[in-house]
Formats: structure tokens, C-alpha cells, sequence
């Protein structure tokens, strides 16, 4: 991890050796990558054009050597939503698509930091806590890297995300709880056992894979920066790496514009942060989440202070969608542009619309909504209410009567 200064505390600024190291030994505040400066300096859109097409394009922004064997995710499409916008009353509405990854969602990203990062610490068993989506990718990227899989998700998860996690022989552990239950006995774990845990004790790593879906966005936006983006938020991890991937960008020279507005789309029925921003306090308060969004479902949302920070600094605002405007938001979506996505894309496209009818995005303003996970992984949500086949016999006379009328 030669570009890899140090370890620094996002709170009082202490420095920590390079390790698999996530919390400030004097504060308890978390622990983010530092790069080397020449490093740094080695990203030039000439380099990165002439990269792979994947997350790996922006290596000199990331903390570690992809894997010759990895899974190569990223460069998802950025797609220009016209039938969407029209229904929304934009004009320039864009989908950034990332139930292309390879397990479809946006925790590709992050678990192919993960993995480098843990093989260079020497690590054998990759491990997680998980509401779905990241126990489906560390399942998947281990297994790629001859890596040994223990994912914990919490009871009740939605079927499909636990079968296409299984699929890939990990060690799949149901623990009796909710996700912050999973969470804390993971720490605990980590800290009596050898293993990497993706988003606890290599998280400062795993964390800067986020970062690659706002470099994207802007080389795909021809490296001019949009005016709004709108993400999906559980810890608020996504959120806050968002911003500062766009900071460094215009930093580094490498990008045009100003700094987006960033916009959180959280479940009503887990909102921690979303309440904390209404009621303008600084501290974001627990709660027990009951929302079918179970890849949202974070009641103590490990960076909550700072998405509120982050959404306060940008100008943007945090939304909520009900169980109803999430189920209607997965419909519009596959309706108007022909992407399936899961739960959180529902909150993404409700909180969307919502901003919308609030007049928050200009006339002309470029839009950007963050789709950061596939919709066969929650049928459960949109199983009502679909309409059934019609079953006809094989005649042209049943086809003409039944089918015709339908069309």
C-alpha cells in the first residue's frame, strides 16, 4: 500500500500507523486512508481513460493493488433517463446503474478494496456484518480470491439475498436481532480473532471504494460535475465518500463545476438520519428499524453525524419514503427505463420524485440518482399487486380474445 500515508481520525485528526486499524485509539472517532501526495498526482484523465473499465481505473486514487484475480467491478452505465424525467418533469435526470456489478449492487465496489486490502495484510477469512447486498459480494469476491467467507446477517433478511449469497459456499451465520445487533457481535469477533472484517476493522479501506461511483459519475458526465445527486443512505458511509470523492476531484484538477448537492433518501421506517437533519441536531439518535428497505435497515448508522454534516455542507436535504412510495418507486422505475432494482432503489426513486414536486432541482440542473442494487434479490416487495398472466389455450381465437383486449 505504497500510496497509503497514514491512517488519520476523521474527529481529532491523530495519525495511525497503515493497518487493519478502524477507530481512534483517543476518541473512538473512525480512521480514514491518507494518500501520499505523488500518488495522488499520478491520476490524470490521459491514465485513467487508458485503464480497465472497471473501479481500477482510479488506482491512484485507491488505497490498494487490485487482485490478478478480481472480479473487475465498476464502470456501471450512467444512463440518461428521459422517460423517468419526462414523468418527473426534468430535464436532465441521470441513473447511475449499479445493478450491473457483478453481484448487483454497489458493495462490489467497496469488497474489491476489501479484499486487496486484506490479502496485503495477510489475512485468510474475509468476514462481514450484513443487511444482504455485502454478505453476497464478500461471499462472491472470496471466493474469486481463494479466501475463506464468514457473513453474519441478522434474522428475517429477504430469501433471495441469503440464497444468492449461499451459492458461493461461505459460512453463512443468521444471528437473532437486527443489523446492529449483527454489528456489535462482529466487533467483538474482530477483535479476539484473525479475521478481515469488510467493514469493520479493514473499513477505513473498504470505505474508499464508494469513492468510485462519484468518479464515474464525473468522467461519464464528460468530467463535469452534476448540480444534485441523490443516494440511498443506511450508514451513511456511501454518502460522506460521495462528497469527498468529488472534493478531490475539483482538488486535483480533474473535474469541472462546483460541488454537488447531495441529497439522503432514507426508509421511513429507518430514518435516524433524516430526523436528526428535520430536527436540526448534530447527534443522530437510534432506532429499531421496521421498513421493508432491509438493505437500509441500519437504526445506528456508523457515520450519521457526518452525513449530516456532509448534507448540510453540500445544500442538499434528506427525504423519507413510506413502505407504499418505496414499493411504487421499484414499479416507476422498471416502468419508465427498464431497471429492476431492490428496495433501496425505490427509496431512491421516491425521495427523487418527492424533491421534484418540492421544486428543488432547477430547470436546467443536471440530476444524478444513485441505483445501487438489483431488484431480484427483494421479490418479496413487488409480489402484490403485479399482474397476473393470462392463460389462454393455444388457439389464434383465444389469443384475439383475451390477449388482444389487454395489449
Amino acid at each position: 500500500m505504497g500510496r497509503v500515508a497514514h491512517l488519520r481520525c476523521r474527529a481529532c485528526s491523530t495519525a495511525y500507523p497503515v493497518g487493519p486499524e478502524y477507530v481512534c485509539e483517543r476518541c473512538f472517532g473512525p480512521l480514514e486512508v491518507e494518500y501520499e501526495a505523488a500518488s495522488l498526482r499520478e491520476a490524470t484523465r490521459e491514465r485513467i481513460a487508458s485503464g480497465p473499465r472497471s473501479i481500477w481505473r482510479y488506482r491512484a486514487l485507491l488505497p490498494a493493488e487490485p487482485e490478478e484475480d478480481d472480479l473487475q467491478p465498476g464502470f456501471t452505465p450512467l444512463v440518461p433517463a428521459r422517460r423517468l424525467a419526462e414523468r418527473l418533469g426534468l430535464k436532465h435526470l441521470y441513473l447511475k446503474n449499479d445493478t450491473t456489478n457483478p453481484t448487483w449492487s454497489f458493495k462490489d465496489r467497496v469488497v474489491a478494496v476489501a479484499v486487496a486490502a486484506a490479502r496485503a495484510f495477510g489475512f485468510r477469512v474475509l468476514a462481514c456484518a450484513s443487511t444482504g447486498n455485502l454478505a453476497h459480494a464478500v461471499a462472491a469476491h472470496a471466493a474469486r480470491a481463494g479466501m475463506r467467507a464468514v457473513v453474519f446477517v441478522p434474522q428475517g433478511l429477504e430469501a433471495g439475498k441469503v440464497l444468492a449469497t449461499s451459492v458461493y459456499d461461505p459460512t453463512v451465520v443468521e444471528v437473532e436481532g437486527s443489523y446492529d445487533d449483527v454489528n456489535r457481535l462482529c466487533t467483538e469477533i474482530a477483535g479476539e480473532h484473525p479475521w478481515a472484517f469488510a467493514n469493520i476493522n479493514v473499513r477505513p479501506f473498504y470505505s474508499e471504494g464508494c469513492k468510485t461511483i462519484a468518479f464515474e459519475v464525473a468522467e461519464q458526465l464528460g468530467w463535469r460535475l452534476p448540480h444534485h445527486v441523490v443516494i440511498p443512505v443506511a450508514s451513511g458511509n456511501l454518502f460522506v465518500k460521495t462528497e469527498r470523492a468529488f472534493s478531490e476531484l475539483l482538488q486535483l484538477g480533474l473535474a469541472e463545476g462546483s460541488l454537488p448537492r447531495l441529497h439522503g433518501a432514507q426508509a421511513a421506517g429507518c430514518a435516524p438520519i433524516a430526523e436528526a437533519h428535520r430536527r436540526g441536531d448534530a447527534q443522530v439518535l437510534p432506532v429499531r428499524p421496521r421498513t421493508v428497505a432491509k438493505s437500509l435497515a441500519i437504526g445506528n448508522p456508523a457515520d450519521g453525524s457526518y452525513a449530516l454534516q456532509t448534507v448540510r455542507r453540500t445544500g442538499g436535504v434528506f427525504e423519507v419514503a413510506t413502505d407504499d412510495e418505496i414499493v411504487e418507486g421499484m414499479r416507476l422505475l422498471a416502468q419508465t427505463e427498464g431497471i429492476f432494482a431492490e428496495t433501496a432503489g425505490g427509496v431512491t426513486v421516491a425521495v427523487l420524485r418527492k424533491l421534484a414536486e418540492a421544486g428543488v432541482f432547477g430547470p436546467e440542473e443536471v440530476v444524478v440518482a444513485l441505483v445501487t442494487g438489483a431488484g431480484l434479490k427483494t421479490l418479496e416487495a413487488v409480489q402484490d399487486g403485479s399482474r397476473p398472466p393470462i392463460r389462454i389455450r393455444p388457439t389464434l381465437r383465444d389469443f384475439e380474445r383475451q390477449v388482444l383486449a389487454a395489449v
